[in-house]
């Protein structure tokens, strides 16, 4: 990419998109473009045509969907399918219309059936049926997918897909409802060590920043005890416990947000579509995306472990199996980025240290 050139980074404000502006203003590229959600709806297709018809950006990294957790996803399924993909068509769409130079697509390892052989091969997209819950947002991510591999054979554009494994960092989503598991263990732990401590300030001072159904930090205190109850902290006889859906057992991996925009940045600098594929001995062009990933996974109850060794939280853990396990194991192979040359740096452990520090802070 040239340093000059203009970039536009559209969901800035997200887990993955602040990450990418981070690495890629700290390498010197300071045209960054950025638009917030008030001054540019991205399944508007008039506003988008209008957006990029003004700014004209030489590169485009789209960074910005409708994402949650397992709850949020199976729960608000139409909204989930509508909205990215009103998003990805809209926004591939005007980087092909005004001659973007390289567009990369962020969608997620959820693309993979939900018996797909581990670790989960670029190759293994679309041989299998998906796991239900996700399964609107797996597709509008296969949609982006094939429309960048579609637009590259039709008309020669540079669009390539990455698929990210479960991301977690600075600027992650920390809404009970619908987070992540990670973010969500995180906050409900710090919330369970507050209230085995008796520590009503630090309760108080979480949910003025942060909202919990509408109960804040200026609720009463039988208020406070209800929601979090709602959300599985539950103070009993003087002991905290704390419920996690499922059985604990499924397999997960994470990675760092850092790490994740490293990956896109090194793949906008250094490689095209046609580094995606055999060229010479493909007859059909398929599964081009690049997984993003670390290659090591953890069950949730050991990372509800991890989180709890680092938090300091001294209450009993209480897997819930009347609740969804969800897919038992997803785990990526990252061995096509690793042959074009990029590798994560920050373990899981640290990852999770820095992730609290932050949260705190």
């Amino acid at each position: 990419m040239d340093k000059s050139g203009k970039i536009y980074v559209a969901g800035h404000r997200g887990l993955v998109g602040s990450a990418i502006v981070k690495n890629l203003q700290a390498k010197g590229y300071l045209n960054i473009i950025t638009a917030t959600h008030k001054e540019l709806d991205l399944t508007d297709a008039l506003s988008v045509a209008d957006f990029f018809e003004a700014m004209k950006p030489d590169y485009v990294i789209l960074a910005a969907a409708k994402v949650g957790g397992i709850v949020a996803n199976n729960t608000y399924r139409a909204d989930f399918i509508y909205e990215n993909l009103m998003i990805q068509n809209n926004v591939i769409h005007q980087s092909y219309v005004n001659k973007v130079k390289k567009l990369l697509f962020l969608g997620s390892t959820c693309i993979y059936p939900k018996k797909c052989a581990q670790p989960m091969k670029e190759t293994s997209l679309l041989t299998d049926v998906l796991e239900y819950t996700n399964e609107p947002y797996a597709i509008a991510k296969i949609a982006g997918i094939k429309m960048c591999e579609s637009y590259n054979l039709q008309y020669g554009t540079n669009f390539i897909s990455v698929m990210p494994t479960n991301l977690y960092g600075p600027n992650d989503n920390f809404d009970l409802e619908k987070s992540h598991v990670l973010p969500a263990l995180i906050r409900k732990m710090h919330l369970g060590k507050a209230l085995e401590n008796n520590d009503w300030a630090t309760i108080r001072k979480d949910l003025s920043l942060l909202p919990i159904e509408g109960i804040d930090g200026n609720a009463m205190d039988e208020d406070i005890y209800s929601i979090l109850d709602k959300y599985g902290i539950q103070k009993k006889g003087g002991k905290v416990y704390l419920e996690i859906w499922g059985s604990g057992k499924p397999m997960r991996e994470f990675l760092w947000s850092e790490d994740m925009a490293d990956a896109c940045v090194f793949i906008m600098e250094n490689r095209d579509f046609k580094d995606c594929y055999h060229s010479k001995t493909t007859v059909e062009v398929r599964n081009t995306h690049i997984n993003i990933g670390t290659g090591f996974d953890i069950s949730i109850k050991g990372l509800a472990k991890l989180i709890q060794e680092t938090v300091g939280f001294q209450g009993k853990l209480y897997f819930n199996t009347n609740k969804p396990d969800g897919t038992m194991k997803k785990l990526t192979d990252p061995s096509k980025l690793h042959a074009l040359g990029w590798k994560h740096k920050v373990a899981l452990s640290q990852g999770v240290q820095k992730m609290y520090a932050w949260y705190c802070q």
